[in-house]
Protein backbone atom coordinates (compact mmCIF):
# COMPACT_ATOMS: atom_id res chain seq x y z
CA UNK A 1 0.00 0.00 0.00
CA UNK A 2 1.28 3.46 -1.04
CA UNK A 3 0.55 5.48 1.81
CA UNK A 4 2.60 8.42 0.75
CA UNK A 5 -0.05 8.89 -2.16
CA UNK A 6 -2.40 9.37 0.92
CA UNK A 7 -0.46 11.72 2.69
CA UNK A 8 0.57 13.94 -0.94
CA UNK A 9 -3.00 14.05 -1.02
CA UNK A 10 -4.54 15.24 2.03
CA UNK A 11 -1.08 18.13 2.53
CA UNK A 12 -2.47 19.02 -1.04
CA UNK A 13 -5.90 19.74 0.38
CA UNK A 14 -4.38 21.70 3.43
CA UNK A 15 -6.16 19.36 5.74
CA UNK A 16 -4.65 18.61 9.00
CA UNK A 17 -4.89 15.19 10.23
CA UNK A 18 -6.89 16.87 13.44
CA UNK A 19 -9.47 17.60 10.96
CA UNK A 20 -9.02 14.99 8.61
CA UNK A 21 -9.98 12.01 11.55
CA UNK A 22 -12.26 13.99 13.05
CA UNK A 23 -15.37 11.12 13.52
CA UNK A 24 -13.23 8.86 11.89
CA UNK A 25 -10.52 7.75 14.57
CA UNK A 26 -8.02 8.98 16.53
CA UNK A 27 -5.07 11.06 15.35
CA UNK A 28 -3.07 8.31 16.55
CA UNK A 29 -4.69 5.91 14.54
CA UNK A 30 -4.26 8.34 11.32
CA UNK A 31 -0.44 9.13 12.24
CA UNK A 32 0.50 5.44 12.00
CA UNK A 33 -0.65 4.69 8.97
CA UNK A 34 0.92 7.86 7.25
CA UNK A 35 3.85 6.76 8.75
CA UNK A 36 3.49 3.29 7.27
CA UNK A 37 3.48 1.68 11.03
CA UNK A 38 0.48 0.24 10.99
CA UNK A 39 -2.97 0.39 8.21
CA UNK A 40 -6.25 0.71 9.91
CA UNK A 41 -9.19 -1.31 9.69
CA UNK A 42 -10.73 -0.98 6.43
CA UNK A 43 -14.01 0.44 7.26
CA UNK A 44 -11.63 3.29 8.62
CA UNK A 45 -9.66 3.83 5.72
CA UNK A 46 -12.63 3.51 3.06
CA UNK A 47 -13.62 6.71 5.10
CA UNK A 48 -10.45 8.96 5.33
CA UNK A 49 -10.05 8.19 1.91
CA UNK A 50 -13.47 9.63 0.76
CA UNK A 51 -12.92 12.36 3.23
CA UNK A 52 -9.95 13.20 0.42
CA UNK A 53 -12.06 12.24 -2.59
CA UNK A 54 -10.13 8.89 -3.50
CA UNK A 55 -10.59 5.74 -2.65
CA UNK A 56 -8.78 2.73 -1.29
CA UNK A 57 -7.86 1.33 -4.60
CA UNK A 58 -5.91 4.88 -4.85
CA UNK A 59 -3.21 3.26 -2.81
CA UNK A 60 -2.68 0.02 -4.36
CA UNK A 61 -0.53 1.72 -7.43
CA UNK A 62 2.48 -0.65 -7.97
CA UNK A 63 5.50 1.53 -6.08
CA UNK A 64 7.81 1.39 -8.53
CA UNK A 65 5.22 2.49 -11.22
CA UNK A 66 4.03 5.30 -9.73
CA UNK A 67 7.07 6.70 -8.97
CA UNK A 68 8.66 6.28 -12.33
CA UNK A 69 5.21 7.83 -13.60
CA UNK A 70 5.69 11.02 -11.48
CA UNK A 71 8.91 11.00 -11.91
CA UNK A 72 8.10 11.54 -15.52
CA UNK A 73 5.33 14.27 -15.01
CA UNK A 74 7.56 15.93 -12.76
CA UNK A 75 10.25 16.37 -15.52
CA UNK A 76 7.74 16.95 -18.17
CA UNK A 77 6.61 20.28 -15.88
CA UNK A 78 9.91 21.20 -15.49
CA UNK A 79 10.20 21.40 -19.91
CA UNK A 80 7.09 23.41 -19.67
CA UNK A 81 8.77 26.06 -17.92
CA UNK A 82 11.48 26.61 -20.25
CA UNK A 83 9.30 26.74 -23.10
CA UNK A 84 10.32 23.41 -24.44
CA UNK A 85 6.73 22.77 -25.88
CA UNK A 86 7.67 20.40 -28.47
CA UNK A 87 9.50 18.59 -25.86
CA UNK A 88 6.41 18.35 -23.50
CA UNK A 89 4.27 16.87 -26.52
CA UNK A 90 6.70 14.25 -27.37
CA UNK A 91 6.63 13.03 -23.74
CA UNK A 92 3.50 13.16 -22.94
CA UNK A 93 2.59 11.33 -25.81
CA UNK A 94 4.38 7.98 -24.44
CA UNK A 95 2.72 8.63 -21.24
CA UNK A 96 -0.48 5.89 -20.76
CA UNK A 97 -3.26 7.30 -18.95
CA UNK A 98 -4.17 4.15 -17.98
CA UNK A 99 -1.06 3.48 -16.13
CA UNK A 100 -1.86 6.22 -13.77
CA UNK A 101 -4.11 5.38 -11.02
CA UNK A 102 -3.17 8.39 -7.94
CA UNK A 103 -5.72 11.30 -8.52
CA UNK A 104 -3.02 13.92 -7.97
CA UNK A 105 -1.02 12.67 -10.99
CA UNK A 106 -4.20 12.31 -12.57
CA UNK A 107 -4.89 16.21 -12.45
CA UNK A 108 -0.74 16.79 -13.49
CA UNK A 109 -1.62 14.84 -16.42
CA UNK A 110 -4.80 17.05 -17.30
CA UNK A 111 -2.94 20.04 -16.68
CA UNK A 112 0.60 19.81 -18.58
CA UNK A 113 -1.58 18.35 -21.54
CA UNK A 114 -4.47 21.08 -21.65
CA UNK A 115 -1.73 24.00 -20.69
CA UNK A 116 0.43 22.91 -23.57
CA UNK A 117 -2.50 22.60 -25.95
CA UNK A 118 -2.95 26.19 -25.15
CA UNK A 119 -0.21 27.69 -25.50
CA UNK A 120 0.23 26.19 -28.91
CA UNK A 121 -2.71 26.95 -30.02
CA UNK A 122 -4.60 23.78 -30.62
CA UNK A 123 -8.24 23.21 -31.00
CA UNK A 124 -10.59 24.59 -27.91
CA UNK A 125 -12.29 21.10 -27.21
CA UNK A 126 -9.00 19.38 -26.92
CA UNK A 127 -7.50 22.06 -24.49
CA UNK A 128 -11.09 22.57 -22.65
CA UNK A 129 -11.66 18.52 -22.23
CA UNK A 130 -9.05 18.16 -19.71
CA UNK A 131 -9.39 21.21 -17.69
CA UNK A 132 -12.97 20.38 -17.53
CA UNK A 133 -11.52 16.74 -16.31
CA UNK A 134 -9.79 18.55 -13.29
CA UNK A 135 -12.66 21.07 -12.65
CA UNK A 136 -15.92 18.52 -12.62
CA UNK A 137 -14.29 15.35 -11.58
CA UNK A 138 -10.88 15.32 -10.02
CA UNK A 139 -11.09 18.26 -8.04
CA UNK A 140 -14.88 19.14 -8.26
CA UNK A 141 -14.57 20.43 -4.87
CA UNK A 142 -12.14 23.22 -6.25
CA UNK A 143 -9.61 22.70 -3.21
CA UNK A 144 -6.26 22.10 -5.04
CA UNK A 145 -4.10 24.36 -7.09
CA UNK A 146 -4.86 22.25 -10.36
CA UNK A 147 -8.19 24.09 -10.55
CA UNK A 148 -6.01 27.21 -10.73
CA UNK A 149 -4.04 25.92 -13.26
CA UNK A 150 -6.77 24.78 -15.14
CA UNK A 151 -8.47 28.59 -14.99
CA UNK A 152 -5.14 30.16 -16.12
CA UNK A 153 -5.21 27.56 -19.12
CA UNK A 154 -8.38 28.71 -20.32
CA UNK A 155 -7.45 32.30 -19.90
CA UNK A 156 -4.94 31.39 -22.15
CA UNK A 157 -6.58 29.74 -24.90
CA UNK A 158 -9.33 32.47 -24.78
CA UNK A 159 -6.70 34.49 -25.01
CA UNK A 160 -4.99 33.07 -27.96
CA UNK A 161 -8.23 33.27 -29.78
CA UNK A 162 -8.55 36.58 -28.82
CA UNK A 163 -11.90 36.35 -26.84
CA UNK A 164 -10.89 39.06 -24.74
CA UNK A 165 -13.73 38.90 -22.28
CA UNK A 166 -13.80 35.34 -21.77
CA UNK A 167 -9.61 35.49 -20.97
CA UNK A 168 -10.56 38.43 -18.60
CA UNK A 169 -13.13 36.16 -16.48
CA UNK A 170 -10.26 33.32 -15.95
CA UNK A 171 -7.24 35.45 -15.25
CA UNK A 172 -9.41 37.34 -12.87
CA UNK A 173 -9.89 34.31 -10.93
CA UNK A 174 -6.62 33.31 -10.93
CA UNK A 175 -5.42 37.13 -9.40
CA UNK A 176 -7.57 36.69 -6.89
CA UNK A 177 -6.26 33.82 -5.75
CA UNK A 178 -3.15 34.87 -5.97
CA UNK A 179 -3.88 38.15 -3.95
CA UNK A 180 -5.83 36.12 -1.47
CA UNK A 181 -2.79 32.72 -0.56
CA UNK A 182 0.57 35.17 -1.61
CA UNK A 183 2.03 33.80 2.07
CA UNK A 184 0.68 30.25 0.96
CA UNK A 185 3.49 28.97 -0.82
CA UNK A 186 5.72 28.79 2.56
CA UNK A 187 6.18 25.61 4.01
CA UNK A 188 5.06 23.69 0.53
CA UNK A 189 6.71 21.72 -1.48
CA UNK A 190 9.03 23.22 -4.18
CA UNK A 191 6.45 22.01 -7.03
CA UNK A 192 4.04 23.97 -5.38
CA UNK A 193 6.41 26.81 -5.59
CA UNK A 194 7.03 26.48 -9.31
CA UNK A 195 2.77 25.86 -10.27
CA UNK A 196 2.30 29.90 -8.19
CA UNK A 197 5.27 31.03 -10.26
CA UNK A 198 3.25 29.72 -13.69
CA UNK A 199 0.09 31.32 -12.44
CA UNK A 200 1.59 34.79 -11.61
CA UNK A 201 4.04 34.89 -14.80
CA UNK A 202 1.30 33.64 -17.76
CA UNK A 203 -1.56 36.02 -15.88
CA UNK A 204 1.15 39.03 -15.63
CA UNK A 205 2.03 38.72 -18.94
CA UNK A 206 -1.95 39.15 -19.67
CA UNK A 207 -2.27 41.76 -17.73
CA UNK A 208 0.54 43.58 -19.30
CA UNK A 209 -0.78 42.98 -23.03
CA UNK A 210 -3.98 44.73 -21.55
CA UNK A 211 -2.35 47.53 -20.39
CA UNK A 212 -3.04 46.89 -16.89
CA UNK A 213 0.19 47.41 -15.37
CA UNK A 214 -0.44 48.03 -12.21
CA UNK A 215 -1.88 44.29 -11.54
CA UNK A 216 1.21 42.90 -14.07
CA UNK A 217 3.64 44.44 -11.87
CA UNK A 218 2.37 43.56 -8.80
CA UNK A 219 2.67 40.13 -9.55
CA UNK A 220 6.13 40.10 -11.17
CA UNK A 221 7.25 41.72 -7.59
CA UNK A 222 5.05 38.53 -6.25
CA UNK A 223 6.84 36.29 -8.28
CA UNK A 224 10.50 37.82 -7.66
CA UNK A 225 9.82 37.05 -3.86
CA UNK A 226 8.91 33.60 -3.90
CA UNK A 227 11.70 33.22 -6.50
CA UNK A 228 14.32 34.97 -3.79
CA UNK A 229 13.19 33.60 -0.49
CA UNK A 230 12.77 29.67 -2.02
CA UNK A 231 15.96 30.12 -4.12
CA UNK A 232 13.75 28.85 -7.13
CA UNK A 233 15.05 30.21 -10.48
CA UNK A 234 13.28 28.24 -13.60
CA UNK A 235 11.28 31.59 -13.67
CA UNK A 236 13.53 33.91 -12.96
CA UNK A 237 14.42 34.62 -16.43
CA UNK A 238 11.14 35.05 -18.18
CA UNK A 239 10.03 37.04 -14.82
CA UNK A 240 12.62 39.55 -15.28
CA UNK A 241 11.95 39.61 -19.07
CA UNK A 242 8.33 40.63 -18.59
CA UNK A 243 9.52 43.41 -15.98
CA UNK A 244 12.10 45.23 -18.64
CA UNK A 245 9.39 44.90 -21.14
CA UNK A 246 6.83 46.96 -18.72
CA UNK A 247 9.46 49.24 -17.75
CA UNK A 248 10.14 49.70 -21.78
CA UNK A 249 6.76 50.47 -22.41
CA UNK A 250 6.49 52.96 -19.46
CA UNK A 251 9.40 54.50 -20.35
CA UNK A 252 11.36 53.89 -17.06
CA UNK A 253 14.77 55.25 -16.44
CA UNK A 254 17.15 53.93 -18.97
CA UNK A 255 19.63 52.94 -16.47
CA UNK A 256 16.98 50.77 -14.46
CA UNK A 257 15.62 49.17 -18.09
CA UNK A 258 19.58 48.89 -19.01
CA UNK A 259 20.08 46.52 -15.78
CA UNK A 260 17.21 44.20 -16.21
CA UNK A 261 18.04 43.46 -19.85
CA UNK A 262 21.31 42.26 -18.32
CA UNK A 263 20.02 40.74 -15.65
CA UNK A 264 17.05 38.63 -17.85
CA UNK A 265 20.16 37.36 -20.00
CA UNK A 266 22.16 36.45 -17.17
CA UNK A 267 19.06 34.05 -15.79
CA UNK A 268 18.33 32.77 -19.10
CA UNK A 269 21.70 31.91 -20.06
CA UNK A 270 22.21 29.73 -16.57
CA UNK A 271 18.87 28.31 -16.97
CA UNK A 272 19.71 27.44 -20.67
CA UNK A 273 16.69 29.22 -21.45
CA UNK A 274 17.04 29.99 -25.43
CA UNK A 275 13.81 31.20 -26.22
CA UNK A 276 14.59 34.33 -23.70
CA UNK A 277 17.46 35.00 -25.40
CA UNK A 278 15.93 35.00 -28.77
CA UNK A 279 12.98 37.38 -27.22
CA UNK A 280 15.35 39.31 -25.57
CA UNK A 281 17.26 40.31 -28.17
CA UNK A 282 14.45 41.76 -29.95
CA UNK A 283 13.13 43.65 -26.64
CA UNK A 284 16.91 45.05 -26.62
CA UNK A 285 16.24 46.78 -30.42
CA UNK A 286 13.29 47.86 -29.03
CA UNK A 287 14.79 49.95 -26.43
CA UNK A 288 17.20 50.88 -28.79
CA UNK A 289 15.08 52.21 -31.24
CA UNK A 290 13.41 54.19 -28.11
CA UNK A 291 16.52 55.46 -26.99
CA UNK A 292 17.25 57.45 -30.50
CA UNK A 293 13.48 58.91 -31.26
Amino acid sequence: METQVFVQRRKALKISQVKLCQGICTQATLSKFESNRRVPALSILSKLCVRLGMTVDDLYQGESTAVELQTKLDEIERELMVENYQGVLKRLAKIDDKQIDALNSKMQLCYLRGIVNALINRQPDDILFDFARILNDLDEKHQTIFTQLAFLGSGIMYDRHQQQKQASFYFDKVYQYIRLNQHEARGNENQYYLRVLTLIFFTAEFYAAQQNYRRSNWLIEAGLKICCDERVTYYLSRIKFLAAQNAINLRHDATEIQQLLDETLAFARINRNEVVQVKLAALKCQFKQQCSN
